[in-house]
């Protein structure tokens, strides 16, 4: 029998202690920010950290003109009520904005703070899966003197998916109570999050497949107001590039103007904001001006 050396059995033992403690770090509680950044900051973002996480500032976010987004007036009315009760302390939902790609949804949450922020909103970031730290976030937030809007854009589930079933705890509440100073926002292309699939007569494996499909509803209905953004006409696509043509100043004639939208909208296979946007920095640029 080998007796190991006393340095040897010293440096196992130092592995082994170092070891426990990385796992220990691994599983530390999130550390909460210094609570001064949101007085300077007012967009954030949620980063994960092995099983933990923090929130950062981001130094530079989008700021958006909501007066500038045109052809959804009224599903930006009723953002704008629900927040204005929400950063007032009264009663105000979750929202999800759902619809056709590029008609705003995402534009119209970004909008809001430079409208609400002097008045104490900030919107913290988060991707589909951070959502399940939710708990985990809101303890960082919960005392804050500040309104907090949970941002989630491109929110959905693929069919198979049980993950759902979690984040319709975390929309009610459980059994923790949410705190009255944070509410969710997410965007999805999808009315209710989940694909929609016609199933043939006799092919169906559920006996009671009304139960499957009403589980499924269920998650969207955890958000109190549902706002949705339609494709655009013709019209109200000629309508927000000539917004955008006028702000900017374009020196092109309404006709030519016109002519071009369309085109550039057939080439592009979609009529909408984005469209329209991305249509105008293009004009912009050959007539030799700065987009917006």
């Amino acid at each position: 029998m080998t007796v190991e050396a006393p340095r040897e059995g010293a440096l196992r033992r130092l592995e082994g202690i170092l070891a426990r403690v990385e796992r220990l770090l691994d599983r530390r509680e999130p550390m909460p920010p210094d609570p001064a950044i949101f007085g300077t900051h007012r967009a954030f973002r949620w980063e994960r950290a092995g099983e933990g996480g923090r929130i950062v500032p981001i130094p530079h976010p989008h700021r958006v003109d909501l007066s500038g987004l045109v052809g959804i007036d009224g599903a930006k009315e009723e953002l704008l009520r629900n927040t204005e009760q929400f950063v007032s302390g009264l009663g105000a939902n979750h929202v999800l904005l759902w619809g056709e790609r590029g008609t705003g949804k995402s534009s119209c949450v970004k909008g809001l703070l430079p409208a609400f922020g002097p008045r104490g909103l900030r919107i913290v970031e988060l991707s589909r899966w951070d959502l399940f730290s939710f708990p985990k976030i809101v303890l960082q937030l919960r005392d804050l003197p500040f309104r907090f809007i949970l941002f989630c854009d491109d929110l959905s589930f693929d069919e198979g998916e049980a993950d759902f079933r979690g984040l319709k705890t975390l929309l009610d509440g459980g059994v923790e109570e949410r705190p009255e100073n944070v509410l969710i926002y997410a965007t999805s292309n999808r009315r209710h999050l989940m694909p929609e699939r016609r199933v043939a007569l006799g092919a169906e494996d559920e006996i009671h497949p009304e139960e499957a499909v009403s589980e499924k509803l269920s998650l969207s209905d955890r958000f109190g107001l549902q706002l949705g953004f339609y494709r655009f006409d013709q019209d109200t696509y000629l309508a927000v590039v000539e917004s955008y043509a006028k702000r900017l100043r374009l020196p092109v004639d309404p006709a030519t103007l016109r002519e071009e939208a369309l085109q550039w909208a057939l080439s592009a296979g979609s009529r909408s904001g984005r469209t329209a946007k991305q249509f105008i920095d293009d004009l912009a640029g050959r007539l030799g001006k700065r987009s917006p």
